[in-house]
C-alpha cells in the first residue's frame, strides 16, 4: 500500500504519511501541506487551536523577525499569538537543536542529509501542550514556521502529529524578467514572502537585456538615466507625445541601489538568496545604447528598442569594456551577498563579430582562434575577477559550448540536455527547461487568461516534471535543484505575473521539496485545491481555471454563431502567441492568441445554414519581433485595398472567398474595433456545416492584424 496517496486514515495506531490529506483517530483533520513533509506522523489525540497565545522563542534576532512575519499573517486571520521571554503553556515553542542532535533524529528514520540539507531541516511536533519547532540552523525554523502557518490555517483542532522534514534539492528557485517590463519594489517583496511560504529559495532577478538596464550603477550613471527607458512598440505609444520634450512619452524606470538592499535584506530574512543576471555578452543593447563604445564598431544601435527576440547587438572585446563590465560586478557583489552572479550567456549572435576587423584583430592579440570561444573568454575572465570576491558564475547552457572554469555552474533551459553535459563534465547544475517550466506561457485556453506564449502548461505539466531523470543520476551530486522562469515580454502587469506565476510556483515548490517516490499528482491535486483559498487570502490573484489545474480543458456548449479567438483552432503552430494589445497605454488590454509567422484561424464546421453577414473584432499590433532569417518566412498576403481586409474562405485556405470585411474603419482606432459586418455569400449558405479559413490581407509586415472573434449574423 503507497500510504502517501491514501485520502483518509482511519486507526487507533501511529501512522506515517507523505504529506497526505488524512483524519486522525478523532476523525480531526490533517490540514493539507504544500510541500509536502519527508515524514508525517500521526497519533491518537488532539490540540485546539487557541485563537490567543504565546510563543517562546531562543534569543536570536534574526528568528525574532522571522517568527514576527509569520505571527502576523496569523494575526491577520484572527489568532494572536504573542512571543514572551519565559512560559509554561506557550501555543508555540522554538527550540535549537545541535546540527548532531538533528542529524540522528533523521538517521532513526532512515534517511542521510548533506550539510545544505541539515541547514533547511526541521522537526515540528503537536500535542497536548501545543507546537513545537524544532531546528539547527535559521533557515530550518524558516521553514518550519511555513509549516507552522499551513497548520494553523484550520480553525478548530489538530490532531497530534509529528513532522520531520527536509528537502530533497538545494536550490528551489523562480526567475522574474524585470528588464522587459519593470515590476514595483512592494510587489517584489510580496512575490519573496509568497515564496518563502512555500519553501521555494532563490530568487533569480533578470536585470539587463536589450529593452533595458535596471540596475543602478554608480560608475556608469547612463545605464539607468539612458538605457532604463525606451518608447514601446505600435501606434498607441507613439502617439502618446510627451509634452515637455515633443517626443513620444518613454516607459521605464530602475531600482536604485538602496532598493536593491532593500529586497535583499527582505530575501535572506525569508530565507532567499537573491541571484541578479548580468547578460554578457549578448542581450546587451540597452547598455550599448548608454555607451556606445561598448558595442562593435559600425553597429551601435540608437535608442533602447521594444522589440521581442534575438538582437545581433554584443559587446566588443576592448579593454575598456571588460574593465567596464568588472567595474559593473564590483558593485554588484556589494549588493547581492549570495555566492553566485548570473552572466546570461544565452542566445549570442556572433556576425557582428565575425565581420568587424577590429574584434578579429583583438581576437589575435589576445590568442582567440574561434569565434565560439570568445564566450568561454568572457566567462574565464569574469570568473578570475568574481574569484576575489568568492563568488562563481552561473551562467545559461550555451556556456557550454566552450571550456569552463571548474567551479562555473550550468543553467540547462534547452531541454535537460545541458544539465546531462553539465554534470558530465563535473560542473554544478540548476535544471530550467523550456517549455515546461517557463511561467511565459499560458497555463489555460480560457478567453480571460491573461497574454503569454502559447502552448499550455499546466500545473500538472509543472508538477510531472522529473528533475533527475535517469541519464543524471550517476552525476546526482552536481544537480543543485530545478527552477521556473516568468520572462515578461508579454507579461506587462503585476496582475498578469502573479496569475502567471500561482499556482505554478507551487508545483515547482513540492518538486524541488520532496523525493520523486513521494509524489503523487491525484493526492497533490487534492491538497493544491484545499489550498487555493490560503493563495487567494494572501491576495494573490491565483489561476484557478479548471483547465490550468487539472490539465484538462472543460467540455462546454459554445455559442453556435460566435466565436473567440482561442475558441478556434490556428492554421499553423510556428510562433504562437497570446499577445496584448499596444492600447490603453495602461491597465487593462485585449489579447489575441495568433501564429505571428501566418496569422489564419479556422471555424471548423460552422453551421451556416439561415446566415446572411458575418461580423468580427480586430486588433491592429506592432510586429516588434527580431526573426532573423525567420522573418523570411512571415505570411504577408497582399491586399485588394488600401488597408487591407479580413477575408472569409470556404471549406479551406485554398477555397473560394465568401465574405470580405475591409479593414479600413479599424486603422486609426486603438484597441479592439469592430468592423462593420459583410454579406455572406450564397455559396457558403447553400453549404450547411463547413469549414471557414479566417485571413487577413494587408499592405505591410508592419502592422499586423489579429482576430478578436468572429460572429455569424442569421437573416432576420
Amino acid at each position: 500500500m503507497n500510504i502517501g496517496i491514501m485520502w483518509r486514515i482511519f486507526c487507533a495506531c501511529t501512522v506515517l504519511l507523505a504529506g497526505a490529506p488524512a483524519l486522525a483517530s478523532d476523525a480531526t483533520e490533517v490540514p493539507a501541506l504544500l510541500p509536502q513533509p519527508w515524514q508525517l506522523e500521526i497519533a491518537d489525540g488532539s490540540w485546539s487551536l487557541p485563537d490567543t497565545g504565546e510563543v517562546l522563542l531562543p534569543d536570536d534576532p534574526a528568528l525574532a523577525d522571522a517568527t514576527a512575519w509569520v505571527l502576523g499573517l496569523l494575526r491577520e486571520q484572527g489568532i494572536d499569538w504573542q512571543p514572551v521571554g519565559a512560559t509554561e503553556n506557550a501555543a508555540l515553542r522554538l527550540v535549537r537543536l545541535s546540527t548532531r542532535a538533528l542529524e540522528q533524529q533523521f538517521t532513526a528514520a532512515g534517511r542521510a542529509l548533506s550539510p545544505e540539507q541539515q541547514a533547511e531541516a526541521y522537526l515540528l511536533q503537536v500535542d497536548a501542550r501545543g507546537m513545537q519547532l524544532k531546528a539547527a540552523d535559521l533557515k530550518g525554523f524558516q521553514n518550519g514556521l511555513a509549516t507552522v502557518w499551513q497548520l494553523a490555517q484550520t480553525p478548530g483542532s489538530l490532531p497530534y502529529l509529528t513532522v520531520l522534514d527536509a528537502p530533497e534539492f538545494a536550490w528551489r528557485g523562480l526567475m522574474l524578467d524585470s528588464a522587459r517590463h519593470l515590476q514595483s519594489v512592494d510587489y517584489i517583496l510580496r512575490q519573496l514572502d509568497w515564496m518563502a511560504l512555500h519553501k521555494l529559495n532563490v530568487f533569480h532577478w533578470h536585470l539587463t537585456d536589450d529593452q533595458a538596464w535596471r540596475l543602478e550603477i554608480k560608475a556608469y550613471p547612463k545605464l539607468t538615466e539612458v538605457g532604463a527607458y525606451r518608447v514601446p512598440a505600435g501606434q498607441a505609444p507613439a502617439a502618446a507625445i510627451d509634452p515637455a520634450t515633443g517626443e513620444p512619452a518613454l516607459y521605464g524606470g530602475y531600482y536604485t541601489q538602496d532598493e536593491i538592499r532593500r529586497v535583499v535584506a527582505h530575501a535572506t530574512a525569508r530565507g532567499i538568496m537573491v541571484l541578479p543576471e548580468i547578460d554578457v555578452p549578448g542581450h546587451a543593447t540597452a547598455a550599448i545604447v548608454a555607451y556606445p563604445e561598448l558595442g562593435v564598431a559600425g553597429h551601435v544601435p540608437e535608442a533602447v528598442p521594444a522589440d521581442w527576440g534575438i538582437y545581433h547587438n554584443v559587446f566588443n572585446l576592448e579593454e575598456g569594456t571588460f574593465e567596464f563590465l568588472e567595474t559593473v560586478l564590483d558593485e554588484i557583489v556589494t549588493l547581492f551577498p549570495g555566492p553566485f552572479i548570473h552572466l546570461g550567456g544565452d542566445e549570442v549572435v556572433t556576425e557582428q563579430w565575425e565581420g568587424s576587423e577590429r574584434v578579429r584583430a583583438r581576437m589575435d592579440e589576445l590568442g582567440i582562434e574561434a569565434l565560439q570561444d570568445l564566450q568561454n573568454y568572457y566567462v574565464e575572465r569574469l570568473q578570475g575577477h568574481l574569484d576575489q570576491y568568492e563568488r562563481r558564475v552561473i551562467g545559461w547552457d550555451e556556456i557550454l559550448e566552450s571550456d569552463l572554469p571548474a567551479h562555473a555552474a550550468v543553467m540547462s533551459w534547452r531541454g535537460v540536455s545541458g544539465a546531462i553535459e553539465a554534470a558530465a563534465k563535473g560542473h554544478q547544475t540548476v535544471l530550467s527547461p523550456a517549455p515546461t517550466l517557463y511561467f511565459d506561457h499560458i497555463q489555460t485556453a480560457a478567453s480571460d487568461a491573461p497574454p503569454g506564449r502559447g502552448g499550455v502548461i499546466t500545473v500538472r505539466d509543472v508538477y510531472e516534471f522529473d528533475p533527475l531523470p535517469d541519464t543524471l543520476l550517476e552525476n546526482r551530486e552536481f544537480v543543485l535543484g530545478l527552477q521556473a522562469n516568468l520572462w515578461t515580454e508579454h507579461v506587462r502587469r503585476e496582475i498578469q505575473a502573479e496569475y502567471m506565476t500561482w499556482p505554478r510556483a507551487v508545483a515547482v515548490a513540492e518538486v524541488g521539496w520532496t523525493t520523486a517516490d513521494q509524489r503523487s499528482w491525484p493526492e497533490f491535486s487534492a491538497r493544491l485545491t484545499q489550498h487555493l483559498p490560503r493563495l487567494q487570502a494572501l491576495g494573490i490573484r491565483v489561476a484557478t481555471d479548471p483547465q490550468a489545474l487539472t490539465g484538462i480543458a472543460p467540455i462546454g456548449t459554445p455559442d453556435p454563431l460566435m466565436r473567440e479567438d482561442r475558441e478556434l483552432e490556428l492554421c499553423s503552430n510556428a510562433v504562437v502567441l497570446a499577445v496584448e494589445d499596444d492600447a490603453p497605454l495602461s491597465g487593462a488590454r485585449e489579447s489575441y492568441l495568433v501564429d505571428i509567422m501566418r496569422p489564419c484561424w479556422l471555424w471548423r464546421d460552422a453551421d451556416l445554414t439561415n446566415i446572411a453577414a458575418i461580423s468580427a473584432s480586430v486588433g491592429q499590433l506592432p510586429f516588434n519581433f527580431q526573426l532573423g532569417k525567420d522573418l523570411a518566412n512571415v505570411v504577408v498576403l497582399p491586399p485588394e485595398t488600401e488597408a487591407g481586409e479580413l477575408v472569409v474562405q470556404l471549406h479551406s485556405c485554398d477555397g473560394p472567398v465568401v465574405a470580405t470585411l475591409p479593414l479600413a474603419p479599424a486603422v486609426d482606432q486603438f484597441g479592439a474595433s469592430t468592423l462593420p459586418s459583410a454579406p455572406l455569400a450564397p455559396l457558403a449558405r447553400s453549404a450547411g456545416q463547413a469549414d471557414l479559413c479566417l485571413r487577413f490581407r494587408r499592405p505591410a509586415l508592419d502592422p499586423y492584424w489579429a482576430l478578436d472573434w468572429l460572429r455569424l449574423e442569421p437573416k432576420s
